[in-house]
């Protein structure tokens, strides 16, 4: 994936969608995050914020945060909404060995008995259908990464319907897509979420794969380039 961005200092993340950045020219500026999450150690003051820039005359904030360089120099992609465009632009490259060779992938497809939707359901002719749930990650504590970075009752769920196709024979893979250069190897958050660590060791055991990929990212002359190509090891703990 490539994006044209520009760069701003971060002042302070809030209400959730909004930040206030510093411009180069010394300006102070609103910018939307596409991120519901806590973003813990990706939006501290004085980070860099990288940002696009949007044509539609009718956005209140034209500028959209995509990635923080943060002051130990690691690229945090925070835009959540890129997590599943990185990974079906790697599934249709065939990057993801464990997922290759699909007749058809589909997007958001109703599933489950908890009312969810899956990110991902790839058909194949001579296999079983594959449910596949991508979860971002990008909170990096004491050099690991965790998922999550706060509660998530939706995860908890999503881990429940994930089960339940493999009971019904088909193959269910969680998929994390781990944005943030400094990460290495990844473990479910049992400080922050014990239910969610609980479940996904159940959802293991019951035959959910568990698989992780790792974005490479290159910045030129403004010009961002990111990719999920490197495939690192999820680590009970």
């Amino acid at each position: 994936m490539i994006l044209q961005v520009q760069h701003a200092k971060l002042i302070k993340r809030y209400k959730r969608f909004l930040a206030d950045i510093e411009l180069n020219c010394g300006e102070e500026t609103t910018i939307h995050c596409a991120n519901t999450g806590a973003m813990k150690g990706c939006a501290e003051p004085d980070d860099t914020v990288w940002y696009t820039t949007s044509t539609n005359t009718k956005r209140k904030y034209p500028f959209s945060w995509e990635i923080t360089q943060s002051q130990d120099d690691h690229f945090i992609c925070v835009n959540t909404l890129r997590a599943n465009q990185l990974v079906e632009e790697a599934l249709h490259q065939g990057l993801i060995k464990e997922l290759s060779g699909f007749d058809e992938l589909k997007r958001e497809v109703k599933y489950g008995n908890e009312n969810s939707r899956v990110d991902f359901l790839a058909t194949y002719n001579h296999a079983p259908d594959t449910y596949i749930e991508v979860k971002s990650v990008t909170l990096l504590e004491s050099g690991h990464g965790y998922f999550p970075d706060a509660v998530t009752t939706r995860g908890q769920k999503h881990l429940r319907e994930l089960m339940d196709m493999v009971a019904q024979g088909h193959r269910a893979v969680l998929l994390f897509a781990v944005l943030h250069s400094g990460i290495n190897d990844i473990s479910a958050a049992s400080h922050i979420d014990p239910t969610y660590a609980k479940l996904l060791n159940e959802a293991r055991l019951a035959g959910v794969e568990i698989i992780a990929y790792k974005a490479a990212f290159s910045l030129k002359l403004g010009e961002l380039d990111f990719n999920l190509v490197e495939k690192i090891p999820f680590i009970e703990r």
